[in-house]
């Protein structure tokens, strides 16, 4: 076989879809890598969901490879779901910084992108772990270096695949929870798969693509209700208004023409700008309530490659309707000066965070992480000068924090919140008026001394903590600590609680799950107050996925 020598945007673009394909093919095998003997593994969907959004950029800006290369950047760091998705898209975003200049890319333009991709992944992770994704496109990238700069792309992807594999399969030896689950790192196996199906994109072409796998985040695009916006409506949001311009010389200078007069031209007309020009190509996001205007204005420079306009009066009906964020509102023209996004599942939880005073609920939790994107635009709504974020639960912290990054209209703290308990408890003591280090400070003890036990039916049989956990018993949890198993969730959830001591604690909040039976609750409940004279306890209809019961502590 004749081996490749440079690549340009028609073979990028091959490469990225062949990756997105083959991960989609593995998703489920990558989500049952899960450490943790409980239905919420969520690493493939997270990998592709992320690698999947940054494809889809790429495949519509064309095949010029600097364009297509930022546009997969762009995507996978707005995309970006859990902590997998977060360090990918980092890696991404470092190996694109060395393509996104150039019309080809040769074997050594590509490994300066992977050294890249190796630095801002680390860098993505205040506290690296080794045996991780982190661990194995690190390995895979010092391996491959020394495959001879002359050699052809496909036989770099080969060296590259091969350490990939080994370090793989290292991963248990680095971190002694894989070992104890007897699996490999998830998120390591997720790349793996991507940098294979890349490799046989390249090797095979077009060819290769016998079926073309959605690898969009359609689970959660469904189709609005038009009744929502009819006759006697008004208009109170405007349209959200994207499109990419090719400018053209018959119109502009397009050598001369400036963004930056554009932009300033979009804000008199709309707000929530976003306006930059790559090449003889400018991207605009912008919203308004004319975007007719914005139109044929824009056609005076150029004609549009993609457009697209969505009723954002429509959007806000849809989420209402459907019990999303109910209490929460689009931004008006005057900023407050604090606001609160958190992470939550469940119409019960949503609720209950939204009447503690949080401004925006993002749906999202264990095994359905928000993408930055998603954060981002609960933002865009609260729209205040300063945003505390909770994330609520460990893989969406980097989410929140590249979210953060992201955004430039609003100051964005990140209260690093892993349960929802956590949360719970940090927003029942927030004192908003201080300073954001002062109110960061103030919820701190409160995050130390609150608990969060969960139970949760098993999809596996393990040993875990000296737990033997049988597929289909519930189990019972704090953190990463397996404290129970019973046939009965009841029962495991007494003999949980009896070990946490939960007599020690003056309040008990018990969420119920959505596969909670509310009979079996109440019984659960009594017994529990019986146990526990001294503890008040509250239940609450959390609707949460994945958890039938979580008790939150204080």
């Amino acid at each position: 076989m004749q081996q490749t020598t440079s690549i340009g945007g028609k073979e990028f673009i091959w490469m990225l879809s062949g990756g997105a394909n083959k991960l989609a093919a593995y998703r489920q095998d990558i989500n049952d890598l899960n450490v943790f003997p409980i239905p919420d593994g969520d690493t493939g969907d997270n990998m592709l969901m992320t690698f999947g959004s940054g494809t889809a950029a790429a495949r519509r800006v064309g095949n010029n490879l600097g364009i297509a290369a930022k546009a997969a950047a762009e995507g996978m760091l707005l995309g970006a779901r859990g902590n997998s998705g977060v360090i990918l898209s980092r890696i991404f975003a470092g190996i694109t910084s060395e393509l996104n200049s150039l019309s080809s890319a040769d074997l050594k333009d590509i490994k300066r992108g992977m050294k890249a991709g190796v630095k801002q992944a680390y860098g993505a992770v205040s506290k690296p772990v080794e045996g991780t994704i982190l661990t194995v496109f690190k390995d895979a990238v010092n391996f491959a270096e020394e495959c001879d700069a002359d050699a052809g792309i496909e036989k770099y992807f080969e060296s590259l695949l091969d350490e990939m594999g080994r370090s793989l399969d290292r991963t248990p030896e680095l971190l002694p929870v894989l070992a104890e689950a007897g699996v490999v790192d998830s998120g390591g196996a997720g790349l793996y798969y991507i940098f294979e199906g890349m490799k046989e994109a390249l090797e095979n072409g077009e060819d290769y693509f016998s079926e073309d796998v959605n690898i969009g985040n359609s689970a959660k695009n469904s189709e609005l209700d038009f009744s929502l916006f009819n006759e006697d409506s008004v208009l109170e949001f405007g349209y959200c208004t994207e499109f990419l311009l090719r400018l053209q010389r018959a119109k502009t200078d397009v050598e001369n023409f400036s963004a930056d007069e554009l932009s300033a031209y979009l804000n008199k007309v709309g707000d929530s700008v976003v306006c930059f020009k790559d090449g003889s190509i400018v991207k605009v996001h912008v919203h308004t309530k004319d975007p007719g205007g914005i139109l044929r204005y824009c056609q005076n420079f150029g004609e549009f490659l993609t457009l697209k306009i969505e009723n954002m009066t429509l959007q806000h009906s849809e989420a209402v309707k459907k019990g999303d964020n109910a209490q929460s509102k689009l931004a008006s023209k005057k900023k407050k000066k604090t606001g609160i996004v958190a992470v939550a599942a469940g119409k019960g939880l949503k609720e209950t965070f939204l009447s503690l005073g949080v401004d925006e609920v993002v749906d999202g939790g264990q095994s359905m992480n928000p993408s930055a994107g998603d954060i981002i635009a609960a933002f865009d709504r609260v729209n205040a000068e300063r945003i505390f974020v909770f994330p609520n639960n460990g893989n969406v912290v980097l989410t929140a924090q590249q979210a953060a990054e992201l955004y430039d209209k609003a100051e964005i703290y990140v209260v690093k919140t892993k349960t929802i308990g956590e949360g719970y408890a940090a927003i029942s003591m927030m004192e908003t008026d201080g300073e954001a280090e002062d109110v960061i400070n103030g919820v701190g003890e409160a995050i130390e001394e609150v608990v969060t036990a969960c139970v949760s039916k098993a999809n596996r049989n393990a040993e875990k903590n000296g737990v033997s956990v049988y597929n289909g018993d519930y189990i019972g949890f704090v953190g990463d600590d397996i404290i129970s198993d019973d046939r009965d969730r009841n029962e495991a959830a007494k003999t949980l609680l009896k070990k946490i001591n939960a007599g020690n604690y003056g309040l008990i909040l018990m969420f119920t799950g959505e596969a909670s039976n509310e009979e079996e609750a109440e019984k659960l409940k009594k017994e529990i107050e019986k146990d526990y004279p001294e503890t008040e306890v509250i239940v609450i209809e959390g609707d949460q996925p994945v958890y039938d019961y979580m008790f939150v502590l204080e």
